[in-house]
């Protein structure tokens, strides 16, 4: 057998198998690996949370995040918005919160004799909703037009969010008094629903050491800026330029259509869900370096996409299934493009 160290065929054919983007990549993958390392500084593990965060970013996505309390969930939205040179906001929901203290209210300026709109904190580029499920129906509706179009009517009058506008909102799943379930209508605005749990025990060594070691630091002085909103422009421009085959928006049109016939299920995913998972994928293909989707970045994509948009049967629910287990079937039934 001839050394293949010894045949000059074989580098060549290696040379050849080796692709080139067609779209520039390296400053989106320099960037993203730059959000990770300022994050890291402070949150220990939650890679996934982290990667999460980036690619609902780039997809230009909302993110709502469900964990119990104390597991760092409104720290790392507030770290990760503190990596963008933008604006940000926090809101912390409550059930005598109204309208008019998210989007604003009119009030008349006396030297002028006019009402004038004083706009409210939903007026940011990064919006963090701590606790949205304890505010009532009223104040969930306020949502509905902002997050959709990235715009708010108010007295007739239409006001533009600034570029970018991404909201990240926190809930716990577990105390249920005084909280009030999301509406469908507004859950599937929402590009991703994040599940944060707890630390393994090496992590949590490790958060224990890092706090003691940071005496009475600020976290969020630790943390630099290294996204301006015109690199995230060109970046998610990028992003709709990777490319995605037939076959690939097949799987994608097969696994949402499953959803809406399966036995298990009472409600399947929207034709929003199938935008959101390939909107997802691309990003996922991204920040990998790669121009083209895979049907991996599409599996990557399913859980954090369809978990909140699918509703269980009460049957299958009171036998204690999860959405993920009926997505995970769903993914094993259809057929892998090759």
């Amino acid at each position: 057998m001839e050394n293949p160290e010894e045949n000059p065929i074989i580098p060549k054919q290696n040379e050849e198998l080796q692709f080139n983007n067609r779209i520039p990549l390296e400053a989106l993958k320099t960037s993203v690996e730059a959000i990770k390392a300022q994050l890291r500084k402070i949150i220990i593990g939650q890679e996934d949370f982290i990667e999460l965060l980036i690619v609902g970013l780039l997809a230009n996505g909302h993110i709502l995040i469900e964990g119990v309390p104390g597991i760092a969930k409104t720290i790392t939205a507030k770290l990760f918005a503190k990596t963008l040179k933008t604006d940000f906001s926090r809101i912390q929901f409550t059930p005598d919160l109204m309208p008019s203290d998210v989007l604003g209210t009119s009030i008349l300026n006396m030297k002028e004799s006019e009402f004038e709109f004083k706009k409210g904190p939903i007026f940011s580029n990064v919006v963090l909703i701590d606790e949205i499920n304890r505010a009532p129906a009223k104040t969930q509706a306020a949502l509905f037009e902002v997050m959709e179009e990235r715009q708010i009517t108010m007295d007739g009058t239409k006001y533009l969010m600034d570029y970018p506008f991404m909201v990240l909102a926190t809930q716990n799943p577990i105390e249920q008094e005084g909280t009030y379930a999301l509406p469908e209508a507004q859950l599937d605005r929402f590009l991703f629903k994040i599940k944060v749990g707890y630390p393994n025990l090496k992590d949590e060594v490790t958060i224990l050491k890092s706090h003691h070691d940071r005496k009475l630091a600020v976290p969020t002085d630790a943390i630099e800026s290294v996204l301006t909103s015109e690199d995230l422009r060109k970046f998610r421009g990028q992003v709709q330029e990777i490319l995605i085959e037939d076959k690939i928006f097949n799987y994608i049109a097969q696994v949402v259509d499953k959803t809406r016939n399966h036995p298990h299920l009472y409600l399947g995913g929207s034709p929003r869900a199938s935008l959101a998972i390939m909107n997802a994928a691309k990003a996922f293909a991204a920040i990998n370096g790669r121009d083209f989707v895979t049907p991996d970045d599409v599996k990557r994509a399913l859980a954090p996409v369809l978990r909140h948009r699918i509703i269980l049967s009460p049957e299958r629910e009171m036998e204690g299934m999860t959405p993920e287990t009926v997505i995970d079937m769903i993914a094993q039934s259809v057929e892998i493009p090759r």
